[in-house]
């Protein structure tokens, strides 16, 4: 078996544990501990986040969204490839390293991605980011950590929380959609969208392949001032959206 090498070490703002980028013949991936985060071989659902949202989002103009978490930039260039040039794209990487990484051993994964003018990165925390702009995305992805239960850093677990779904909502523009990546399903933190007066729909997508165990998605959308919020459905898989990186 090829072993793996050790690129770089990364460390998490206030957290002990830091990511490490290793290698492995071309398999790069991002661990947390001995936790693997990501890798380059596996990251259709993480494309998957952004094609489904950004495709509701096509015919509107000037789109602005915010995607929380740079990883290896897959969502990213899928939102890329699905939105128009008077696009906006602000991505908020809390880890320094990993912007960096994007620049330097990452570098083929982004494919010139980072130079693309519609693409603002901000090293920071995007909690942050979401407070500071009330009212100003179509669209809000979030691929930050496992999901709802914070693995990577605990402050993770607030923009999960009732407060952070609300400040998400905020950030919303009428219409707009919260997107979330998790590990596997969390009936407690659906409910929580749906108290947050969000319409929730979940997509369950496969993990790798036609096998694999599914992750999943939820699409939670801001109604217009004026609608009311409906519980939305738990959808299949989607045969184009299959695979996941972890």
């Amino acid at each position: 078996m090829i072993p793996w090498i050790h690129l770089d070490t990364g460390p998490i703002p206030g957290e002990e544990t830091p990511l490490r980028l290793m290698q492995r013949g071309e398999q790069f991936s991002i661990f947390v501990g001995p936790t693997e985060l990501m890798s380059n071989r596996l990251h259709a659902s993480e494309k998957a986040l952004a094609t489904l949202i950004c495709g509701r989002l096509r015919d509107r103009p000037r789109v602005r969204i915010l995607i929380g978490g740079l990883g290896m930039g897959f969502t990213l260039r899928a939102a890329l490839d699905a939105l128009g040039p008077d696009a906006t794209i602000v991505v908020a990487e809390l880890v320094p390293a990993v912007a960096t990484w994007a620049r330097g051993p990452l570098a083929h994964l982004f494919d010139g991605s980072l130079d693309d003018p519609r693409v603002d990165l901000r090293v920071d925390d995007v909690g942050r980011q979401i407070r500071a702009a009330p009212g100003q995305y179509d669209a809000i992805l979030l691929d930050v950590d496992n999901g709802p239960g914070g693995l990577m850093r605990a402050e993770n677990d607030r923009l999960y929380g009732l407060e952070g779904l609300s400040q998400a909502r905020t950030a919303l523009r009428a219409d707009g959609i919260l997107g979330i990546w998790s590990q596997g399903p969390d009936a407690a933190f659906t409910t929580r969208l749906k108290r947050s007066g969000y319409t929730v729909e979940e997509e369950r997508v496969r993990a790798h392949g036609s096998g694999g165990r599914r992750h999943v998605l939820w699409l939670a959308t801001r109604p217009a001032s004026g609608a009311k919020p409906s519980s939305g459905a738990s959808r299949g898989t989607r045969p184009a959206d299959r695979g996941r990186r972890r």
